[in-house]
């Protein structure tokens, strides 16, 4: 699977990493991903996703 989450197909972010020196180097920034099932079908799903499901109490 990608590292996208299932719901709002939110992927990795690009960004610098800066160094002391102030020189940048690319690196990406992944999203925090869980995998749950739901409605017996395993997904990843960020943590923002997975805050609205357990407010919302939609099967999880």
């Amino acid at each position: 699977m990608a590292k996208k989450c299932y719901f709002c197909k939110r992927g990795p972010q690009t960004s610098f990493s800066r160094s002391h020196s102030a020189r940048a180097t690319k690196r990406k920034q992944y999203l925090n991903l869980h995998t749950i099932k739901v409605n017996g079908k395993r997904v990843k799903i960020c943590s923002k996703c997975l805050k609205k499901l357990k407010k919302k109490k939609l099967g999880v």
